[in-house]
């Protein structure tokens, strides 16, 4: 799907909050300004979390726990090897303590639970191309499948 605006983005994340589910994961794929925060920031409002978002880039991860599923948003674009994930303990965390949503996902390879919503931003001409892939019916959910 294209979307033509930030608002449009943001609305698609919308879709996706509203029906995020605790354990859910939605790893987020795409250079750098390529859009993933700004659907963070959809999702969230989606599932009902009122304060402003934010990437999560010098905090790792940022938790809103005022939605109607506790939401956990990583940012792993300072990470620099697999082995941090454990280090900072999100390899027990991710997709047991609230949902959770990640971005720069493909940073360490196939290393996330099989139970995922994976979706791929591009820059393209007249906005952002938005690819979705569902690896299991639970996350197929969160797109409408």
């Amino acid at each position: 799907m294209i979307v033509a605006s930030a608002a449009a983005l943001q609305q698609v994340g919308e879709g996706i909050g509203a029906r995020l589910f605790p354990g859910a994961l939605v790893l987020l794929v795409g250079e750098l300004g390529a859009g993933k925060t700004t659907l963070a920031q959809g999702i969230a409002r989606g599932l009902g979390v009122t304060g402003a978002v934010r990437s999560p880039t010098y905090a790792l991860v940022l938790e809103y726990d005022d939605g109607r599923v506790p939401l956990r948003h990583a940012d792993l674009y300072r990470m620099e090897a697999a082995e941090e994930l454990v280090g900072a303990g999100l390899s027990e965390r991710v997709g047991v303590d609230g949902a959770w949503v990640v971005e720069w996902a493909d940073r360490f390879g196939d290393v996330w639970p099989a139970g995922r919503l994976e979706v791929r931003l591009a820059a393209v001409p007249g906005g952002r191309e938005v690819t979705f892939r569902a690896t299991d019916a639970a996350h197929g959910t969160l797109i409408g499948g």
